[in-house]
């Protein structure tokens, strides 16, 4: 016990088993939405949703204790909002590709951000892109998300004349989904840790009692499986025309992680004297083999959460933290079949209040500058109008290039800019011929 105390600086850290375990626990409760979650999304790619139920939860344990174990952080890890959403809506949807297609692009988005990892590239990248296209992505992100959340509720619907509108209230499902959003909005202003699943718990069980959904175990989740696991197609996912969708898991991946680690970091005060990172290069491997790892097990790319600040906030510092919310998700993996499909109605709330979580970003932008303001607008509009998170990129990188060549201003972009600039504009001009 001495040697694993010295391993995790327990004294330097100012902390101790009871302290770390009761932090693992809070951080659990804060994210084990994800378990119902994620599978409802991936389950309108094709994806069986027992599979995905426990591919989720054994990356989620993979993620979280690699991280406690190597990196020595109290940052869990799990597939990422957003990016499932990506996976599903625009990328097997909206292109059309094979969720087994999409799935190897995930492998080689982790391979990629390995390989930069390894060798140093990372900070070139962190370099090039300005803090406030990151947040302006964040953001953006999180009205996809919203939107999403939107939809399956019912709030909006289509429209020929509009595009969108309001949807029909008197729907039961959706009476039902606005309850959901007030409930669990109430649980996160009374700052209850738990209140995602509470939500999503209660909104089931309340489905359940008006008939408005039934209960179905899915005691054989572990037997379908290898109905997504190690199905990956990786050589389709090679072909050229898959590139800007690894490009994107792995431009999102980066930035999502290194944003996480900035915000837990500084709340449980582990940044050093030079205000850096220790061990970032272990963090950031541990992220890469996370979603390799995940896009195995068949789920989409496995990020570090930002619900980990829970656990930093009730006084976990060490990676212990991390070790026992992967030792949770490890138990999930066999009590979660025993709820069964958690149905849209319960899961939809869920989604619109992470996406309202991450649009805070915003606060990260200067909004009194148009050289930044424009191109950060353009990025958070493009993403869910556009239902793609490469479109808001392309917008967003191209429009910070050329504002600051036509302002002048040429030395404030990096070379590495221009060259991603120059890429997003050829995907223009061939997206056109299309």
């Amino acid at each position: 016990m001495r040697r694993l105390e010295a391993y995790f600086e327990f004294e330097a850290l100012g902390t101790d088993w009871r302290t770390e375990v009761l932090a693992g626990f809070t951080t659990f409760l804060t994210m084990a939405y994800i378990i119902f979650v994620n599978p409802s999304i991936l389950r309108e790619a094709g994806m069986n949703v027992g599979a995905v139920t426990t591919a989720t939860c054994l990356s989620a344990a993979f993620g979280s204790m690699l991280m406690g174990a190597l990196a020595r952080y109290p940052i869990a890890l799990a597939p990422g909002m957003g990016l499932n959403a990506y996976f599903t809506y625009a990328v097997v949807q909206g292109m059309g590709i094979p969720w087994q297609v999409a799935l190897g692009a995930v492998f080689l988005s982790g391979v990629a951000f390995l390989l930069l990892t390894m060798f140093g590239l990372r900070q070139l990248i962190l370099a090039a892109v300005p803090a406030e296209l990151n947040a302006a992505v964040a953001s953006g992100i999180g009205l996809f998300i919203a939107f999403i959340g939107l939809k399956n509720a019912g709030l909006v619907a289509a429209n020929a004349a509009t595009l969108v509108t309001i949807g029909n209230l008197r729907d039961p499902n959706t009476a039902l989904a606005v309850f959901g959003l007030l409930l669990i909005a109430a649980l996160m202003a009374w700052g209850v840790p738990a209140a995602m699943l509470i939500g999503i718990l209660s909104m089931s069980a309340l489905a359940l009692a008006l008939g408005m959904a039934h209960w179905s175990p899915r005691v054989e989740n572990w037997q379908v499986w290898p109905e997504t696991a190690f199905r990956l197609d990786v050589a389709g996912a090679a072909h050229i025309g898959v590139a800007e969708i690894i490009f994107v898991f792995l431009f999102v991946d980066l930035f999502d992680n290194l944003g996480t680690l900035v915000g837990v970091g500084k709340k449980a005060g582990l940044f050093d004297s030079a205000n850096r990172i220790p061990r970032i290069g272990r963090i950031l491997t541990t992220d890469s083999l996370a979603t390799i790892w995940g896009s195995l097990a068949g789920t989409s790319t496995v990020v570090s959460y930002i619900e980990s600040a829970a656990g930093v906030a009730a006084g976990g510092r060490s990676g212990v933290t991390a070790i026992v919310v992967g030792a949770l998700f490890l138990a999930a993996a066999f009590l979660a079949p025993l709820f069964g499909a958690i149905p849209t109605v319960a899961t939809s709330p869920a989604l619109i209040l992470v996406g309202s979580l991450m649009v805070s970003h915003v606060k990260e932008i200067d909004w009194q500058d148009p050289l930044i303001a424009i191109p950060a607008f353009l990025t958070i509009l493009a993403i869910p109008l556009t239902f793609s998170i490469a479109n808001g990129l392309a917008f967003g990188f191209t429009a910070y290039t050329l504002l600051r060549v036509a302002r002048g201003r040429f030395g404030e972009v990096n070379w590495l800019l221009y060259i991603l600039t120059a890429l997003f504009i050829l995907r223009f001009v061939y997206l056109g011929r299309g």
